[in-house]
């Protein structure tokens, strides 16, 4: 009898064979030291103190501040991949109000970032709740599918909305055999097919950061997300799932538009 199902359908047509060494202890793997994307989700929180300044004020320290962030990407040199994408959470979440997700091949590129506006008037009336740190690199469940965030280069803010949740699995995840493993994320990745409005980019923090990933979903579309979601906690996979919060709702809007939502 030939086997079915869920786990045939995602594979089919992937042409690989499950990884029976993913950690690389077995088969000794060198260090890779290429070239890879490192990524940052810095969240803010404004004072309300700040919009009780006088508009003129409030008005010349925005734009002190706009010039800031701007600043960041403006002449910078291609082969420093700095990318940056703007979000407002305003209305959407109590405790952040807007997003900037960087991304660059050195870290230290997010140290330059954050002097940038420590420097400005506004980072006095502004607190980080939260800030994540990850790294993009080949997922080894599934072969690189374009334009899917899978691969090993992100293709960032392309939709309305941004959802965002640090991650992290169970310990018992990683004794299962590498099939178990694979099987679950087959069904997983089955399970997510029909979603073709939602683009996934998973990046890993092992080490450099308290989470293991983050995720981050592009979309124009929150209620094909929230069924997404939906659908997938009836996966044998999210047994497995240790933390998945906090989750943030990120609508994406220029530097400008931002600081007139803040005040």
């Amino acid at each position: 009898m030939q086997p079915s199902g869920p786990a045939v359908a995602a594979r089919k047509g992937r042409g690989r064979m499950v990884d029976l060494d993913p950690s690389g202890q077995v088969g000794q793997k060198e260090p890779d030291r290429a070239n890879r994307q490192y990524l940052n989700y810095a969240f803010y929180k404004l004072d309300p103190a700040f919009r009780r300044l006088p508009q003129a004020e409030r008005e010349e320290i925005k734009a002190e501040f706009q010039a800031a962030v701007q600043g960041w990407t403006e002449g910078a040199p291609a082969e420093k991949g700095l990318i940056q994408r703007t979000y407002s959470l305003v209305g959407v979440r109590g405790d952040v109000d807007f997003m900037l997700w960087r991304i660059a091949f050195d870290p230290a590129e997010f140290q330059g970032a954050q002097a940038r506006l420590n420097r400005t008037r506004l980072m006095g009336y502004l607190t980080q709740p939260y800030n994540y740190l990850s790294m993009q690199k080949r997922s080894q469940y599934v072969v690189r599918i374009e334009g899917s965030g899978h691969g090993l280069e992100m293709l960032p803010g392309k939709g309305k909305y941004l959802f965002i949740y640090p991650f992290i699995k169970t310990r018992a995840w990683y004794d299962l055999t590498p099939y178990s493993r694979q099987g679950m994320m087959d069904e997983h990745i089955y399970a997510s097919e029909p979603f073709k409005g939602v683009r996934i980019n998973t990046s890993y923090s092992y080490g450099i950061d308290d989470q293991e990933f983050v995720v981050a979903f592009d979309s124009d579309y929150p209620q094909e997300f929230v069924d997404l979601v939906h659908r997938l906690r009836y996966t044998e996979a999210s047994n497995y799932t240790l933390q998945d919060t906090p989750m943030f709702t990120c609508i994406r809007k220029d530097v400008a538009d931002i600081l007139n939502d803040l005040a």
